[in-house]
């Protein structure tokens, strides 16, 4: 069988083209929606243990931050997402929403401790200065210190990101179809496993190429508005 023929089969034959698209829309918006979920829990997270560290306040919220950050980066992501959608989703049959939440929580847990160790990272004079200006811990963690650590870790974040991307393709656990299930799903069908998957990995490699791209943009562009 030619080229030609082995890509006509495997793509445009009964367009199963659409398998891959279906997919690759279901993969970029559970990155999506996934990465913000992190973003929003890690951040938070990440300024109660910070000021916790700190300061000394917020000791309950800080054990139950050190809970949820040693369970989410102690178990494999797959058990996660397979607990969320077996057990606390038994009911009903939400495998997006299920993908959302577990995938969310447990890029919030790594964005937390990134993000931590970011703002750890800021010389405390920089605090010392903010308060001595007469603003409050709280602004001053907004307008000095945090602004600081995100520049400081954006490559650890942009790594985290790409890994959020890569690690949708478990969602074939739940029946989900992601890009690798539209693959898979086109390969069970052609008997063809080396087209459906190299274009698979040459969609992830694309993206990722994308993304890191964009974040050493912003990257470069922070470091000129620093000057």
């Amino acid at each position: 069988m030619t080229f030609l023929e082995r890509f006509t089969l495997n793509f445009i034959s009964r367009k199963r083209y659409r398998y891959i698209f279906r997919g690759l829309g279901n993969t970029l918006l559970i990155t999506v929606v996934a990465a913000l979920i992190g973003i929003a829990v890690g951040f938070i997270v990440a300024i109660i243990r910070s000021t916790h560290d700190k300061t000394g306040r917020f000791k309950i919220l800080d054990f139950i931050c050190h809970v949820y950050l040693t369970v989410i980066r102690g178990t494999p992501t797959t058990v996660q997402l397979m607990i969320v959608y077996f057990i606390i989703f038994s009911s009903s049959s939400r495998p997006m929403l299920s993908a959302f939440i577990a995938f969310g929580l447990n890029s919030g847990a790594y964005v937390a401790e990134i993000v931590r160790s970011g703002i750890m990272s800021i010389d405390p004079g920089q605090t010392e200065a903010g308060r001595s200006l007469g603003l409050s811990y709280r602004k001053t963690m907004t307008y000095i210190i945090i602004p600081q650590a995100f520049k400081n870790v954006l490559p650890a974040l942009t790594n985290e990101f790409i890994v959020l991307l890569k690690e949708t393709s478990i969602c074939m656990a739940i029946s989900l179809p992601d890009l690798t299930y539209g693959t898979t799903l086109i390969s069970s069908q052609t008997y063809d496993y080396m087209f459906p998957l190299l274009a698979g990995a040459a969609i992830y490699l694309f993206f990722v190429v994308v993304l890191t791209w964009l974040f050493g943009k912003l990257e470069r562009r922070l470091r000129q508005n620093e000057r």
